[in-house]
């Protein structure tokens, strides 16, 4: 099912004035192309929007997963110290790659993806997302780049609340990866015990008509309502897949986007600290040069004023990222609240449905099973 959501906070109403911004994105139709390591999956990527800066209200263009690729190294390249959304995964194991349930969960994870793009204040007004968006696939393919993001160096900022801010990001990460691991255990678990109710009921049945009319048929009963279990349980597995693991692996992708952003706030720091050591040092030289009266005064005066004009423009973009950050986490965390209870309260309530489902089952079953014991 398409998921479309509008970025302007008035279009969460139906009475919202047509005069009101509003930009909405789906990611839809997957369709697998090509063979082998050269196959891939394109996607339908729909646009409605009354932007004036874009071609007209509704864009129908097809994208593949490296375009999205490309959409976020841009992202990253020129929106320093926001919090980049996360892309999802790419399998190098051919035989998850182009399997139904893998293809729709990326599907739906770029349908995120581009969402919260959209939803995000600063980047719906990016040229790279508007093209993303509009341009016809072979002007995507062609600005398409492979950029690879290298590990970043130690953090030497001191900062008391910056150093909170990294301490809760990084404990973050390893709840979060230790939920995720869990919810998989979890949901591999009742994958299993689908898979062994079902050979279990398979048996029942069988084992049923071996013995007498009563048994035989509260044998039989036994059998359905396992293979019903079985289904009721893998029902619930994919319930946990698509509404506990991935919510919860999004957020350990965001969270990594988090740590890049940190990255690029210490090398904006790093340079900002090299820069006032140099400026540091020409000071020194230029005062010793007007001491002595030398004829490089002058150009030594042009070398000052030009690095403190760069000097001046790298402290302004250091500012602008710790600006831009301070105001990102407080939207994640928010996000997150909301998105994680969402995903716990599903949870909960599955397991009490399942919970139920099986205890019912079972009882009604008891007292058939036991008439049989009593006439045995």
């Amino acid at each position: 099912m398409e998921q479309q959501r509008s970025t302007s906070e008035s279009s969460q109403s139906p009475r919202s004035p047509p005069s009101q911004r509003h930009l909405s994105v789906s990611v839809s139709d997957p369709v697998k192309l090509g063979n082998g390591v050269q196959g891939y999956i394109s996607y339908r990527v729909i646009t409605k929007t009354n932007f004036p800066e874009y071609q007209g209200s509704e864009k129908i263009v097809i994208r593949r997963y490296s375009d999205f690729v490309w959409l976020r190294d841009r992202l990253f390249d020129k929106y320093n110290g926001i919090f980049v959304p996360p892309l999802p995964e790419k399998s190098a194991v051919e035989k998850f790659r182009f399997s139904a349930e893998f293809i729709e969960i990326r599907r739906q994870a770029l349908d995120v993806f581009v969402n919260r793009i959209a939803s995000h204040n600063e980047l719906q007004q990016s040229e790279d997302f508007r093209t993303f968006l509009q341009a016809d696939e072979e002007d995507v393919q062609s600005k398409v780049s492979d950029v690879v993001l290298g590990k970043e160096k130690p953090l030497e900022e001191s900062n008391p609340e910056y150093e909170k801010l990294k301490h809760y990001v990084f404990e973050l990460e390893n709840h979060l990866t230790e939920a995720q691991k869990h919810a998989y255990y979890l949901l591999k678990r009742h994958r299993e015990l689908g898979q062994s109710l079902s050979g279990i009921g398979k048996a029942a049945k069988l084992l049923g008509a071996c013995e007498g009319q009563a048994l035989g048929k509260a044998f039989d009963e036994l059998g359905a309502k396992s293979e019903t279990l079985s289904i009721k349980l893998q029902k619930e597995a994919h319930q946990l897949l698509m509404n506990l693991e991935e919510p919860v692996k999004d957020y350990v992708r965001a969270v990594q986007s988090i740590k890049v952003t940190i990255g690029e706030r210490a090398n904006a720091f790093r340079h900002q600290c090299e820069l006032a050591e140099t400026m540091k040092l020409k000071e020194i030289n230029l005062d010793k040069l007007m001491l002595t009266r030398s004829d490089r005064v002058g150009e030594a005066e042009q070398e000052y004023k030009e690095l403190k004009a760069e000097s001046e423009e790298v402290t302004r973009r250091f500012e602008t990222i710790v600006r831009r950050m301070n105001e990102e986490i407080v939207r994640f965390q928010e996000q997150k609240t909301q998105d994680m209870r969402i995903a716990f309260h599903e949870f909960a309530k599955g397991q009490a449905r399942l919970a139920k489902s099986i205890a019912d089952a079972w009882r009604s079953l008891l007292p058939k099973l036991e008439v049989c014991s009593d006439t045995s």
